[in-house]
C-alpha cells in the first residue's frame, strides 16, 4: 500500500501521472475492444471475443480508478478541509490533524487525535468494482492466450 502525505511531491506527481494514464488508457482499450468485436468475415473467432471482452472490461477496470484519482485530483486545502467536515461529526472535525493518501486501495483519510482514520472523497464503490474488473478482465486475458502459447514461448523461456 502506497500512503503518502498532501503536502509530497510525490504525492502531486502521482495523482497527475495517474489521471493523465487513465484518460489515455481508457479509451485506447475501449477503441481497441470495439475493433476486435466489430471484426467482420473470417478474423472473428471465440478467441478474439473474447480478446475484445477483456479489453472492455479492462478498460472499466482502468476508468473507474481513474475516476477515483480524479477526485483527488480535484482536492485542494480548502477542499480537504471540507470533505472531512462533510465525513465526521462536528465535535470530531475539531479534532482532525491531518490527511492521509493511499494510492492501493485508492483511499483520502482524515485522520483524527487519537490515530482514527476516516474515509472520505473517493467514494467507497471504486475500489471493489475496480478490482472486479481488473480480475475478470485479467481472467479473460488469460482465456483469449493461444491455446499453443506455452509450446511457443518454451524455447524462449
Amino acid at each position: 500500500m502506497l500512503v503518502t502525505d498532501a503536502s509530497d511531491d510525490l504525492y502531486i506527481a502521482l495523482v497527475l501521472l495517474l489521471s493523465a494514464a487513465g484518460i489515455v488508457v481508457t479509451p485506447w482499450l475501449v477503441t481497441r475492444a470495439v475493433r476486435l468485436l466489430r471484426r467482420d468475415g473470417g478474423g472473428r473467432d471465440a478467441q478474439t471475443v473474447v480478446k475484445g471482452v477483456a479489453a472492455l472490461t479492462g478498460a472499466c477496470a482502468v476508468g473507474l480508478y481513474g475516476w477515483g484519482v480524479l477526485h483527488l485530483l480535484m482536492l485542494d486545502e480548502s477542499g480537504q478541509a471540507l470533505a472531512c467536515e462533510k465525513r465526521l461529526r462536528s465535535e470530531q472535525v475539531e479534532s482532525v490533524v491531518g490527511y492521509e493518501y493511499s494510492f492501493l486501495p485508492l483511499h483520502f483519510r482524515c485522520r483524527v487525535t487519537g490515530g482514527r482514520t476516516y474515509d472520505a472523497v473517493v467514494p467507497g464503490y471504486v475500489n471493489p468494482v475496480a478490482g472486479a474488473f481488473g480480475a475478470a478482465a485479467l481472467a479473460l486475458t488469460w482465456a483469449a492466450r493461444p491455446t499453443y502459447w506455452y509450446e511457443e514461448t518454451k524455447g524462449r523461456l
